[in-house]
Order: structure tokens, then C-alpha cells, then sequence
């Protein structure tokens, strides 16, 4: 093109690049893919629940639920995140204190819960209706069995004998009128004759009682200042107006099965509560 425009071009000198001796082949290596992180939804104390396993806890809750159509699905993720943290914080548990859950163990188990279903085709029926797959499911399984284990062991140090007061109360619904009876003791009506007359059926009598039994606590704390024969003020409470009095004191009664059970799940929530607050717990995602 230069030429055929009539200008004349100048030779440009050839300078020769230096060659090395040896000069090695330069080779691009290719890097091994990155492993794709697994979603998780919480992770407990380096212990991680993936989102995956949350997701399919939270839909069989929320099965489970069908027939409560008052339940927001918020209120149902917050359920089945404290749960499952309870029952790491369990199983974990039971590994601090020894509990060696053993391979045979866990595959004995399997087939027992095979035979209950009635075979293994309806065992695998059942893990596929509820969202499991084998690998899931044993993993589920551990960790519900270490946590059995551990509550076992907190149950199992809940007393069997506690302090306790024998109680009957006087209760009415109108504030005035539980002024007016409490006038009537402070004049010396009997409190028995009293209770009788304003509850025939049980005569007033609530019976024997331990603390952390009753569900309100101001009664609670008005018993176990009084003693036998004495009867507390005016107690008001979300249902109505009390006048207790205490019959009698036991330094050392056994409990009743079902004030024992309470104390029971106090001792297991009060547990779970504490070692969340010990513990590193890092909520990713829910969603």
C-alpha cells in the first residue's frame, strides 16, 4: 500500500533477538475444581446442621401440623430450630460423658424399627413418605439416640423427695367478695368452714406441694412463707382472687409422679438453656 502511494520506504535494519540455550516449555496446570460448600442452617458448637436437613425437619413438623391451621410457618421454623439445637446440644452431650454409640447398636435399631414397619419395603416406603434417605435417616437416628441417652441421665438425678406444704385455698372470682371472706377469717370464721362453702366439691383442698409446682408463682411464694394454720392475704392472680392456708410442712416428702415429671422437664429445659448460653452457635440460614 506504501508503494503504491509513491513514498519511498525506508529499510528498517534487522536486529536479531538473542536465543537462550534452553528454555523449558512453560505448561498451564489446571486447578482442581472447588468443592461447592454444603448450605447449612446453624452450626453448633462446630457441629453443622445443613439446610437441607432443616428444610426436611421443618416440612415433617408442618405435616405433622395440618390439622392447626393457626400455626405461621415463622413460628414453625423457631420450633424446629430450638428443637434440633436441643438435640445436638443432647447428643453432644452424651459424648462429653462417655456414651459410645457403637455401629452394631445403631444397625440393631434400624432393623427393629424394619421389622415394626412390617419389612423392608414398608420401612423404605415410610423413610421416602417422610422425607428421608438412608444416609439421613441413620444420621437422624444418632443423633435422636445419643440425646435419649443424655436426658436419661438428667432425668435420672431429679430427687424423688422434696420439702413440701399441704395447702387448701379459699378462691373466688370478684375482688370485693375476696376482701370481704378475708375480713371474715381475720374475724375468726374457721378458713375450713370457709373453703367448704364456696367450693363443696373439693372443700378448697389443692393437697401436697413442692416449690416450682404450682402454676402461679405468687402463690407459691406466699406457701412456703407460711406456717401450719396460717392463711396468706388476698392473692390475685390471671384467673381469679386466692386466699391460701397452710395445714401442714414436710422437710423430706416424696413426690407425687406428676410433680416429679415437672420437675423432670425443668431439670431437661434448664439444662438445654444452659448449655446454649455456653455455647457457639452460629445461625446461617433458614431459607
Amino acid at each position: 500500500m506504501i508503494s503504491a502511494c509513491g513514498i519511498q520506504q525506508t529499510p528498517v535494519p534487522r536486529v536479531e533477538s538473542p536465543v537462550p540455550e534452553s528454555s523449558p516449555t512453560s505448561t498451564q496446570t489446571s486447578l482442581p475444581p472447588t468443592e461447592t460448600p454444603i448450605p447449612m442452617a446453624v452450626i453448633i458448637n462446630g457441629e453443622g446442621i445443613t439446610l437441607e436437613e432443616f428444610k426436611a425437619e421443618l416440612n415433617r413438623f408442618l405435616t405433622a401440623q395440618e390439622g392447626d391451621s393457626g400455626i405461621e410457618r415463622q413460628s414453625a421454623e423457631t420450633i424446629v430450630l430450638d428443637d434440633l439445637i436441643g438435640q445436638t446440644l443432647l447428643s453432644q452431650g452424651a459424648d462429653e460423658n462417655g456414651f459410645k454409640l457403637t455401629e452394631e447398636m445403631l444397625s440393631e435399631r434400624i432393623d427393629n424399627l424394619i421389622a415394626e414397619a412390617g419389612g423392608e419395603d414398608a420401612f423404605n416406603q415410610w423413610l421416602q413418605a417422610n422425607g428421608y434417605d438412608q444416609a439421613s435417616f441413620r444420621k437422624d437416628l444418632e443423633r435422636s439416640i445419643k440425646a435419649a441417652w443424655m436426658r436419661d441421665q438428667i432425668l435420672a438425678e431429679v430427687p424423688s423427695v422434696a420439702k413440701q406444704v399441704n395447702l387448701r385455698q379459699i378462691f373466688l372470682l370478684d375482688a370485693a367478695q375476696a376482701q370481704q371472706v378475708f375480713q371474715e377469717l381475720e374475724s375468726g370464721t374457721d378458713f375450713a368452714t370457709l373453703a367448704a362453702e364456696y367450693d363443696p366439691l373439693t372443700r378448697g383442698e389443692i393437697g401436697w406441694v413442692p416449690r416450682d409446682y404450682l402454676p402461679h408463682k405468687i402463690i407459691e411464694e406466699a406457701a412456703f412463707t407460711l406456717q401450719p394454720g396460717e392463711y396468706s392475704p388476698v392473692l390475685e392472680t390471671t384467673v381469679g382472687y386466692h386466699i391460701i392456708q397452710v395445714t401442714a410442712i414436710d422437710e423430706e416428702r416424696r413426690l407425687s409422679p406428676d410433680a416429679r415429671l415437672i420437675w423432670q422437664e425443668l431439670a431437661l429445659r434448664d439444662w438445654v438453656n444452659q448449655h446454649r448460653e455456653d455455647s457457639d452457635i452460629e445461625i446461617l440460614a433458614l431459607g
